[in-house]
């Protein structure tokens, strides 16, 4: 068992192309002896977006501040807010971009591969 704090864990720079204002943080994972699943945390800036992208795994997402949009493979922008989940579907192009005036933070939750 082990709990830890978001605050306590290092935050690095998202530094893959097309990412602008993100940072990363593995809250939970394969060191924490997790036999499947990661949790990491994302912050975007205010104007800050994640790559437009696809991968094989699914993601399982939860806003936990701020607001923003999850774009789609047809680049369409669905809005996004502190209380709200969100399903990546493995291969579906996507990106998330705060939208707001104030960090937008998310946690998402991969297959520990993907950390």
């Amino acid at each position: 068992m082990k709990t830890v704090r978001l605050d306590q864990i290092e935050k690095s720079l998202v530094t893959i192309d097309g990412a602008s204002k993100a940072w990363r943080q593995l809250a939970l994972g394969r060191a924490d002896g997790a036999p499947t699943v990661s949790f990491r945390v994302f912050t975007l800036e205010p104007g800050g977006h994640t790559p437009y992208h696809t991968h094989a795994a699914e993601h399982m997402n939860y806003i936990i501040e701020g607001a923003g949009c999850l774009v789609d493979e047809k680049g369409t922008e669905h809005p996004v807010q502190a209380g709200d989940f969100a399903f990546v579907a493995p291969n579906e192009k996507h990106q998330y971009r705060n939208k707001g005036p104030a960090l937008f933070k998310m946690i998402c939750a991969v297959p520990k591969e993907y950390e």
